[in-house]
């Protein structure tokens, strides 16, 4: 009863902040330009425009493709790297100590203005910024995983069985899905983020190019269109999809979930 009750208070904090948030903005908006605070009617005007047009469809499905794309990237590699630190020790010292905090370190700003000189202002710019700014995530969280192993149960499964392969396929790859399924949906957040900021800077197309042209037309509903949506569908995909995927990777191998 009283997780539940708790639970009823949260959501209704939750319902009340956004209820302020509207009434502000109603109010705000009365007595502020257009250009400088659109009222709500006319951000729904331009939503019911974005989601029928092809053109602005389009740029949506540019930054869908540069997410999706960066996330197996950087997943992939940075699995890789984990793996290579954790079985070969002689490169654990410039992963761990070299390549990882070097990675913490440099912002998501300089991978993008580097990546359009070395790039120039395209889906590589783009793909590239979002790709090294998630990759410290995978690199570390998997690394997190490997190192939590029990060294038992590895060794009772060499016991079984003198392929290595197998030991990996039927022992390890379980004992990470959790962390995996974790790495995951914190990487999904943060790329929406970067995405943003990389298309605005280097992208021919794209949120963050839609963006900045509605910028320099002072269309500021359009600005209020993009914001409000990735707000929404990060949300429910973190939600629905993600949250919910840690879940049963957690009740099915292990693990914790937030």
């Amino acid at each position: 009863m009283a997780g539940e009750a708790g639970t009823g208070i949260k959501a209704g904090v939750a319902a009340g902040c956004a209820a302020m948030i509207a009434v502000g903005w109603v109010y705000a908006s009365a007595r502020a330009p257009s250009y400088l605070l659109p009222p709500p009617a006319v951000v729904w005007e331009a939503a019911v425009t974005f989601f029928t047009s092809s053109r602005q469809l389009g740029h949506l499905g540019a930054t869908l493709f540069h997410i999706g794309s960066s996330i197996s990237v950087a997943f992939g590699v940075g699995a890789a790297l984990a793996l290579l630190a954790h079985y070969a020790a002689w490169s654990a010292p410039a992963i761990r100590d070299r390549l990882t905090p070097f990675l913490n370190a440099f912002s998501g700003i300089a991978w993008t203005l580097l990546s359009v000189i070395w790039f120039g202002v395209s889906s590589t710019t783009v793909i590239f910024t979002i790709t090294v700014v998630l990759l410290p995530f995978a690199l570390v969280n998997l690394r997190e995983g490997l190192d939590a192993l029990d060294r038992e149960t590895d060794e009772m499964g060499r016991s079984f069985t003198r392929s290595r392969l197998r030991v990996f396929r039927l022992l390890i790859l379980p004992a990470l899905v959790p962390f995996a399924a974790a790495t995951l949906r914190i990487m999904f957040g943060v790329a929406w983020k970067v995405a943003l900021t990389a298309e605005l800077f280097g992208g021919d197309r794209g949120l963050g190019f839609l963006v900045n042209l509605a910028r320099q037309e002072f269309a500021t509903e359009t600005i209020f269109v993009v914001i409000i949506f990735i707000i929404v569908s990060v949300y429910l995909a973190d939600r629905l999809v993600f949250m919910r995927f840690e879940r049963a990777a957690a009740r099915r191998y292990g693990g914790r979930t937030a």
